[in-house]
C-alpha cells in the first residue's frame, strides 16, 4: 500500500536542544575534542585594541576558516550560506539556532586589520602540530618531502613578458669557494670575483592579474599561472613543514630552507625522502652534511638513444681521469663556473676510433664528460638507493606525501585557488595542513561516546 508522507510536520513545534541533533560522531564533535581554541586569544589579543565597539569573537572567525578549509567549501561566502542552515556548523562556532552569523566579508576585513601581516596561521599550525606531538601521533624519524602546484586566479592568457634577473641559489657563495679550490688544486687560476658577480637574466611571463604567481608548464596542454605548495611530511602522513612559492620556482631550490625551519621548529629527521627532482649535486650535498640519510630515486640517463652512457665511461679517483669503454684516457681539462670539471678526450686518438659513432657527434672528434665537484655525494646517494632500508622509506612516499596532496586537493579545496599574492596562498596553505592535521588528530583519538 502507498503511503503518503504529510508535511504537517514542518510547523510543529518542538522542545530539543542543538546538541542533540548532531550525530554523536559528527567530525565537528571529534575536532572540538581534540584542540581546545582558547589559545588563539592569547595569540591575538595583540592584535585589538581595548577601547571601542567588541569585536567577533577570534575564535569563531577562525573557527569559521577551519570549516571552510576542512569541508572543502570554496568560498567564506559559501561557508557563512552553510553554517545559516548547517547545525553541525553552528555547534561548532558554539551558535544557537538563533544566533546571527558574521557577514562574509568579515573574515577578509579581520585579515586585511589584523592578521594579514602576523604569523597567525603559522602558529596555528604548529600548535596543532605540538598537541598531536603530545599525544604521541607524530613520528620524527623520516620525512617525506615534495610539493605540488595550485592553479591561479588569473587568465593565463593575460600576461606580459619582463627580463628579471635570476635568482642567486641559496649554496652559490659555498659552491664558488669548492671551484676556485678545485681550480687551484688542478694548477688553474682561480675565477676573478667578477667572473661570478655576472648578471645573468631571463625572460619569464609576469601575469596582470596576480604578479606573484609563476607561469607553469607541464606538457602542451597543461601552461597556467600558478603556486607551488611544498610540504614535507612523516611516516604517519601529518603535515610537518609547509611553504609557498610561485609556481616557476624548481623544486630543488626549496628544500633547503624548508628542512632549516623544520629542524628548527619541530625535528630533524634520521632520513629524508624525496622524488627524483631533488636528486642534485648541492641536495645530496646538504642531506649527508646534516647526517640525514638521503632516500632518492633511480634517475633514467639522459642519453641520446644508440650513444655510450655517462656510467659507460669509469672515473679513475686515483688518477683523475675518466676511461671510455675503448680504454682511452679523458684527462682533466678545466672546472667551469657552474661546478663541472671537463674531462677530454684527444681528437687524434678518437678520430680512427671504432666507436666514435656511439661516443660523440662534436666535429672535432672530441668527447668531454662532466663531473661536478660535489659529484661524489650523488655517487653516495646511489649507494645508499640499493639498501633494504632505503628502498623502504621511499616507497612510503606513495602512502604520505603523496596522499596528503591527493587529499588536499579532492577533500580540501586545494586544486585552485581564489586568492592572490604570495601571503594570503601561504594562509590558505597553512590552514589547509593545519585542517588536514588537526582532522587526523581528531579520528585517530576520538573515543566512542557512551550512550544511556
Amino acid at each position: 500500500m502507498m503511503t503518503k508522507h504529510s508535511p504537517i510536520h514542518r510547523n510543529q513545534l518542538e522542545t530539543v536542544t542543538l546538541d542533540q541533533l548532531i550525530p554523536p560522531n559528527h567530525l565537528v564533535r571529534k575536532m572540538e575534542a581534540a584542540l581546545d581554541f582558547s589559545f588563539i586569544y592569547d595569540i591575538v589579543k595583540d592584535t585589538y585594541s581595548e577601547i571601542g565597539r567588541p569585536s567577533i569573537d577570534p575564535v569563531i572567525l577562525i573557527k569559521l576558516t577551519f570549516i571552510q578549509y576542512t569541508f572543502g567549501i570554496r568560498s567564506m561566502r559559501k561557508t557563512i550560506e552553510e553554517v545559516e542552515t548547517n547545525m553541525a556548523y553552528r555547534w561548532f562556532l558554539g551558535f544557537g539556532f538563533h544566533d546571527k552569523v558574521p557577514h562574509f566579508s568579515t573574515f577578509g576585513k579581520n585579515y586585511e586589520r589584523r592578521f594579514k601581516n602576523t604569523d597567525l596561521f603559522e602558529q596555528i599550525f604548529y600548535r596543532i602540530l605540538k598537541t598531536a606531538a603530545d599525544k604521541k601521533l607524530i613520528s620524527p624519524g623520516h620525512v617525506f618531502i615534495d610539493s605540488t602546484h595550485v592553479k591561479a586566479s588569473a587568465n593565463k592568457r593575460k600576461f606580459e613578458k619582463k627580463v628579471v634577473r635570476k635568482e642567486t641559489r641559496a649554496y652559490q657563495e659555498q659552491l664558488q669557494e669548492e671551484i676556485n679550490q678545485d681550480r687551484i688544486d688542478h694548477g688553474k687560476n682561480p675565477f676573478p670575483p667578477d667572473k661570478f658577480d655576472k648578471v645573468e637574466e631571463k625572460e619569464i611571463k609576469e601575469s596582470k592579474t596576480d604578479p606573484e604567481s609563476g607561469y607553469y608548464v607541464k606538457d602542451e596542454r597543461t601552461k597556467q599561472f600558478a603556486y607551488s605548495f611544498h610540504a614535507a611530511a612523516d611516516r604517519n602522513g601529518f603535515v610537518v613543514g609547509s611553504c609557498v612559492t610561485p609556481g616557476n620556482v624548481h623544486d630543488s631550490q626549496v628544500l633547503e630552507s624548508l628542512l632549516s625551519e623544520l629542524i628548527e621548529k619541530v625535528m630533524k629527521p634520521s632520513a629524508v625522502a624525496a622524488d627524483a627532482a631533488y636528486k642534485t649535486p648541492a641536495i645530496a650535498r646538504y642531506l649527508i652534511g646534516k647526517d640525514m640519510m638521503p632516500a632518492l630515486p633511480y634517475t633514467r640517463p639522459r642519453t641520446k638513444k644508440g650513444f655510450f652512457r655517462k656510467s659507460d665511461y669509469l672515473y679513475d679517483e686515483l688518477h683523475d681521469h675518466y676511461l671510455c669503454p675503448d680504454g682511452q684516457v679523458l684527462a682533466y681539462s678545466t672546472t667551469n663556473k657552474e661546478g663541472y670539471r671537463e674531462y677530454k678526450s684527444r681528437p687524434a686518438i678518437c678520430v680512427n676510433c671504432t666507436l666514435l659513432t656511439q661516443c660523440t657527434e662534436s666535429k672535432n672528434h672530441q668527447k668531454v664528460v662532466n663531473r661536478h665537484v660535489w659529484q661524489a655525494y650523488l655517487e653516495e646517494v646511489e649507494r645508499l638507493r640499493h639498501l633494504d632500508e632505503v628502498k623502504a622509506i621511499y616507497k612510503r612516499r606513495k602512502e604520505t606525501i603523496e596522499r596528503v596532496f591527493a587529499d588536499a586537493k579532492e577533500k580540501h579545496g586545494m586544486r585552485w585557488t581564489t586568492l592572490r599574492g604570495l601571503k594570503k596562498l601561504s594562509m590558505q596553505a597553512m590552514l589547509t595542513f593545519a585542517c588536514m592535521n588537526l582532522k587526523k588528530m581528531a579520528n585517530w583519538t576520538w573515543k566512542e561516546p557512551i550512550l544511556g
